[in-house]
């Protein structure tokens, strides 16, 4: 569900214990469920972005993939309004540390955003085991706890990468309007998406994880939009937390935007009473950059399903000012590859 809700970073072990136990009971809570579909695909899967039009159908549908000798499961929404004629929007949708794909699909709720919006949303799932969840690879950064990467571990951007061209075959998929966004764990893998396959992501909403990667390759500005909770505790606003969280947000989103040739000095607005936004304008290629600072949110998804008293006594309170899925999908939709 989240990585905090299903074992969070900063916790002492008796409190890991006690959100382990109430992380399968919120999963059904939650209300999730898919159909099972089983497939093989390598990295260099086509990536036609129309080849997949007129051979699917709405709906959710889990899929097991072999992409470059590793097996991977994947979920995959369509929305109900599809004609299967049309190319859609495609958003990768990323789960945080000791999670899973389904957790992050109940946790998000993006299937009914993506009924309304008439995009496609995939859950892909990461590979290295943490409990009952697991962690992605994200390149040169320590796990949670500061353990190492496991030696032979999968290239999760490479797997990233590949999935796309694989749904691009499969589904009815717009090329140009590939987005990719995560909580969390999933966050910093979506931020490093946007820096070494700028090429096939038009752009990148990470909540409560944004990062800005070294080094960052793309030369293509890259549309940022992300979200963070003021009193997160497991991944500070102000950084200075875990090996892997050093640096503030908005250190990460200052970094982005001269990444992007964005003006120097931002503006500030409060959209609703109790969220800060920061906005870097004037980028390269018509590019931005903007962050929402939700006062007093902890380490959730905005304008997420409600969380138990429980979950939240250790993850800080949750907010509904701002829906992070309305606002990212609406920034994605302004941003596709030119």
């Amino acid at each position: 569900m989240t990585d905090a809700v299903v074992r969070p970073w900063s916790a002492p072990t008796r409190r890991r214990r006690r959100v382990i136990a109430l992380a399968g009971v919120l999963v059904l809570a939650l209300g999730c469920s898919s159909v099972s579909r089983s497939t093989t695909a390598s990295a260099a899967s086509p990536s036609t972005s129309r080849s997949g039009c007129g051979t699917t159908t709405p709906g959710s549908t889990t899929l097991s993939l072999t992409v470059n000798g590793f097996q991977r499961t994947v979920i995959v929404h369509v929305p109900k309004s599809s004609t299967d004629a049309t190319p859609l929007a495609l958003v990768l949708n990323l789960h945080g540390s000791g999670s899973t794909a389904l957790e992050q699909e109940g946790f998000t709720k993006m299937n009914s955003t993506a009924n309304a919006e008439n995009f496609i949303v995939a859950y892909p799932q990461a590979l290295i085991p943490d409990g009952t969840g697991f962690d992605w690879n994200v390149p040169g950064v320590p796990l949670v706890g500061g353990r190492s990467i496991p030696a032979k571990s999968a290239n999760d951007i490479e797997f990233l990468t590949a999935l796309v061209g694989v749904l691009e075959h499969k589904y009815c998929v717009n090329s140009s309007e590939v987005y990719a966004t995560g909580f969390s764990g999933g966050a910093r893998e979506a931020s490093q998406l946007a820096c070494d396959d700028s090429s096939v992501f038009a752009a990148a909403a990470p909540v409560s994880g944004l990062r800005w990667p070294t080094p960052c390759p793309t030369t293509r500005a890259v549309p940022i939009i992300s979200f963070h909770g003021s009193a997160d505790p497991i991944d500070p606003f102000a950084g200075q937390g875990q090996a892997y969280w050093t640096y503030s947000v908005s250190t990460a989103a200052k970094d982005w935007a001269r990444q992007d040739r964005c003006s120097t000095k931002p503006s500030t607005a409060a959209p609703v009473s109790g969220v800060e936004l920061t906005t870097y304008s004037k980028c390269a290629s018509d590019a931005e950059v903007e962050l929402y600072e939700v006062m007093g949110e902890g380490h959730e998804w905005p304008g997420g399903p409600a969380l138990s008293s429980m979950i939240t006594s250790l993850l800080g309170p949750q907010s509904d000012l701002v829906s992070a899925n309305t606002l990212m999908w609406s920034f994605f939709a302004s941003h596709p590859l030119a």
